[in-house]
C-alpha cells in the first residue's frame, strides 16, 4: 500500500477546498502516486492524467464543483479527477467489466457533467451549458479543459468562434502538453499572465477603452488592435484574441504559485465574454518510465510500478492492424500511386509502419476526420489511390464527407476501417457498431469484411484494384487467427462469397470475423445431429446473390451473423430474399444475428460478444431455440389411430 495521508482525507472536492494552500503540492504528489498505482493494476490511459495532476487539484480548489461545471475533453486525463470526486474506492475497477469507465460519464458522477470518449467536444458542450445557465438565471462557471491535440479538430474552432461572437461566459483551459503553441514558460511568462488576468490590469484596460472611445473611429480601432496584438505577441495568444477570447498565458501547469492566482483572477472576472487560459504541462509528469517513453505511456497495459515494464501478453499471431499495414506496404512497393491518410492515429491504424517506408506518401492530418476524407477524395480526383485508415467509431464523425464528397462523386477512396465490432475496455464510445449500416445504404460502395488475416490481405489487394468507385473493408481489434498469409495475393472477385463447410438443414451466412464462432457453433450442432452449412459472405455490397439464393433454396433455416448493428448485412440479405420471392412459400426460416439494440458496456471482447449473443454458445442457443420446440412437439404428439 502506498502512503497517502492527505489524500486519505479527501472524499470530495469540498474536503480539498478546506486544505491550506501550502499542502496542495503534497496532495498532488500523493494523487500522482495513487494514479500510477491504480493504472498499474488496470491498465488504461496514464500519461495524460499524470500531466494534469496539479491542474486537476487547482481547478477543484478554485472552483465550486459540481455547481461549477468542469468539462474534460475526451476524458483520457480524467483519472485524477475521478479519484478526487468520490470514486477512489473504485479506481482499481477502471475499464473492467462492471467498473468505472475509462472516460467521463454523466451516469457515473455529478462531477462528470458531460460524457466523452471522442475528442474536441468540450467547448461546444460547455458553451451550451453556459448559455443554459444564463437563460435559467443560475450563474455558474463553466470550465472546459481541452488538449492541444484536440485543438486540431475543426469542431473546437467552430465552438470558439461561436462563443466569441456570443460573448458567453466561458473558461477554456488549453492544456498544452506538447509545447506545440508557446514554449516560453517561466517566471516572466507567469508574471505577465498574472498581470493580464488581474483586476488592476483590466480596470486600466477599461479606462483606456473609455478614453479611446473619444478618438476618431479609425484611431480607436487602431488602438484596440494595438493593445490586443501587444498582448498576443507577449503571450502567443493572438489567434484566440481574434476568435473573441480574452487570452491568458502560457503558465506552468505544474506550479501552484502560477496556477492558483491566474485561475482565481479568471474566476473573479466580471461577465465580459469567454476566456482562454493557456497552461503548459508535461505528459507523463512525475513517473520516469512515462517521461522517457516516446508515447509518454498514453495507453498502457498493467505494469510494474518500479520498473515501468508492462505486462503484455505474448502475441500468438500478428494483429489485424499489423497485417493490414504490411499488406498495404507490400502493395505500395508495386504501385507508386498508393497513399495513406490517418487522422491522428498513426500507430493505432498501423500507418506508422507505412510512414517509415513511405514518409512522403503518408499523411497524418490530426484530429480531423472530415478533412481526412475530403483530402482523400481530392487525391483520388488526381489519379492517386488513397487509403483512408480510420477507426469505425471515428469514421462516424465524417459521414457527410463520405456521402457528399466521395460516394456522390463515385471517387475511388479506399476506407480501411479498424476496430470494427466490439473493442473491450474502451467501451461503447469506441465500439465499431454502425459502419455496415451507414455505409451499406450508400449507392455504389463496395463493402468487404475479412473472416481471417489471409482474407484481409486479399481485400487490400482488391481495394487497390477497385478504381471506379469507393470501397471499404472492416476488421476487428486485436490478434488475428494466425493463418498463413498469401505471398502475392490476387484480388477477389467483387461480390463473390464462399462455402467453407458443407452441411444440410441449417445454413450460417457470416459477414466478417464471426466466421470462427460460426464454425465452432456448427461443430457443436453437428454433434447434436443438426447438420450445418457455413458460408463466408465476404461482401455486404454487392451481395453474392447466387450464393444466398442457393443457401435459401437448400436449407430449412438461414441465419446471418455479423458484428454490427441492426440495418446492416442481414437487412440487405433479407431485402434480396424478399425481392427474389424466396420467402413467399414459407418453407425457409430466416434469422439475423446482430448486435443488440443497446450500447454494450466496457469489459473484455469475449465477454462483450457473449453478452451480445454473438459467440459460439449464443449462436448454438439461437438455433436450438428455433429447432428444439419442433422436436419436442413431435415427441409429445399422441400416436395417430386409424378408424375401421
Amino acid at each position: 500500500m502506498i502512503d497517502t495521508p492527505l489524500l486519505d482525507r479527501i472524499h470530495d472536492p469540498e474536503d480539498l477546498r478546506q486544505l491550506p494552500r501550502e499542502l496542495l503540492p503534497q496532495l498532488a504528489d500523493e494523487l500522482r502516486r495513487e494514479t500510477i498505482d491504480a493504472v498499474s493494476v488496470t491498465g488504461g490511459h496514464l500519461g495524460a492524467g499524470l500531466g494534469v495532476v496539479e491542474l486537476t487539484v487547482a481547478l477543484h480548489y478554485v472552483f465550486d464543483t459540481p455547481r461549477d461545471r468542469l468539462v474534460w475533453d475526451v476524458g483520457h486525463q480524467s483519472y485524477p479527477h475521478k479519484i478526487l470526486t468520490g470514486r477512489r474506492d473504485r479506481i482499481r475497477t477502471l475499464r473492467q467489466a462492471g467498473g468505472l469507465s475509462g472516460f467521463t460519464r454523466r451516469s457515473e458522477s455529478v462531477y462528470d457533467p458531460f460524457g466523452a470518449g471522442h475528442s474536441s467536444t468540450s467547448i461546444s458542450a460547455g458553451l451550451g451549458m453556459a448559455v443554459a445557465s444564463q437563460l435559467q438565471g443560475r450563474p455558474r462557471h463553466v470550465i472546459c479543459v481541452i488538449g492541444d491535440g484536440a485543438m486540431s479538430a475543426g469542431m473546437a474552432y467552430e465552438a470558439m468562434n461561436n462563443a466569441g461572437a456570443m460573448k458567453a461566459r466561458l473558461i477554456v483551459i488549453l492544456n498544452d502538453n506538447d509545447m506545440s503553441i508557446a514554449p516560453a514558460v517561466g517566471a516572466m511568462s507567469a508574471y505577465l499572465s498574472r498581470i493580464v488576468s488581474s483586476g488592476a490590469y483590466r480596470s486600466f484596460r477599461h479606462i483606456a477603452k473609455q478614453l479611446a472611445s473619444h478618438f476618431p473611429k479609425r484611431l480607436r480601432q487602431a488602438a484596440e488592435k494595438a493593445e490586443e496584438y501587444a498582448r498576443g505577441l507577449a503571450t502567443g495568444g493572438t489567434l484566440f484574441e481574434e476568435l473573441g477570447f480574452y487570452y491568458v498565458g502560457p503558465i506552468d501547469g505544474h506550479n501552484f504559485d502560477h496556477l492558483l492566482p491566474v485561475l482565481e483572477n479568471v474566476r473573479d472576472m466580471p461577465e465580459e465574454g469567454p476566456v482562454l487560459v493557456h497552461v503548459v504541462t508535461q505528459k507523463g509528469k512525475g513517473y520516469p518510465p512515462a517521461e522517457a517513453a516516446e508515447d509518454k505511456y498514453h495507453g498502457v497495459a498493467s505494469f510494474d510500478v518500479v520498473t515501468g515494464r508492462q505486462h503484455k501478453k505474448t502475441a500468438n499471431a500478428p494483429t489485424w492492424t499489423q497485417v493490414f499495414a504490411e499488406a498495404l506496404i507490400d502493395e505500395a512497393r508495386r504501385d507508386a500511386r498508393i497513399v495513406a491518410i490517418t487522422a491522428a492515429m498513426p500507430s493505432g491504424t498501423g500507418l506508422n509502419l507505412f510512414a517509415k517506408e513511405f514518409p512522403e506518401r503518408c499523411f497524418d492530418v490530426g484530429i480531423a476526420e472530415q478533412h481526412a476524407v475530403t483530402f482523400a477524395a481530392g487525391l483520388a480526383c488526381e489519379g492517386m489511390k488513397p487509403f483512408c485508415a480510420i477507426y469505425s467509431t471515428f469514421l462516424q464523425r465524417a459521414y457527410d464527407q463520405v456521402v457528399h464528397d466521395v460516394a456522390l462523386q463515385r471517387l475511388p477512396v479506399r476506407f480501411a476501417i479498424d476496430r470494427a465490432g466490439l473493442v473491450g475496455a474502451d467501451g461503447p464510445t469506441h465500439a465499431g457498431s454502425f459502419d455496415i449500416t451507414f455505409l451499406g445504404c450508400l449507392p455504389g460502395f463496395v463493402l468487404m469484411a475479412p473472416a481471417d488475416e489471409a482474407e484481409l490481405v486479399r481485400m487490400v489487394a482488391t481495394a487497390v484494384a477497385i478504381d471506379d468507385r469507393p470501397c471499404a473493408f472492416r476488421y476487428p481489434r486485436g490478434e488475428g487467427l494466425g493463418v498463413p498469409l498469401p505471398v502475392r495475393p490476387e484480388p477477389l472477385e467483387i461480390g463473390r462469397g464462399r462455402i467453407v463447410r458443407e452441411g444440410g438443414r441449417v445454413a450460417f451466412l457470416s459477414y466478417g470475423a464471426r466466421l470462427e464462432a460460426c464454425l465452432e457453433a456448427a461443430s457443436e450442432l453437428e454433434a447434436r445431429g443438426i447438420p450445418v452449412t457455413v458460408a463466408d459472405a465476404r461482401f455486404a455490397k454487392p451481395l453474392d446473390e447466387a450464393l444466398i439464393s442457393q443457401l435459401a433454396r437448400h436449407h430449412e433455416l438461414l441465419v446471418t451473423i455479423e458484428e454490427g448493428a441492426i440495418g446492416g448485412f442481414g437487412s440487405h440479405v433479407q431485402q434480396l430474399l424478399l425481392e427474389r420471392g424466396l420467402l413467399d412459400s414459407g418453407r425457409l426460416r430466416l434469422r439475423s444475428m446482430v448486435l443488440p439494440d443497446c450500447f454494450i458496456e466496457h469489459g473484455t471482447p469475449s465477454g462483450q460478444y457473449a453478452e451480445a449473443g454473438l459467440d459460439a454458445d449464443g449462436i448454438v442457443r439461437k438455433v436450438l431455440a428455433l429447432l428444439e420446440p419442433e422436436r419436442r412437439s413431435i415427441a409429445l404428439a399422441p400416436p395417430r389411430t386409424t378408424s375401421r
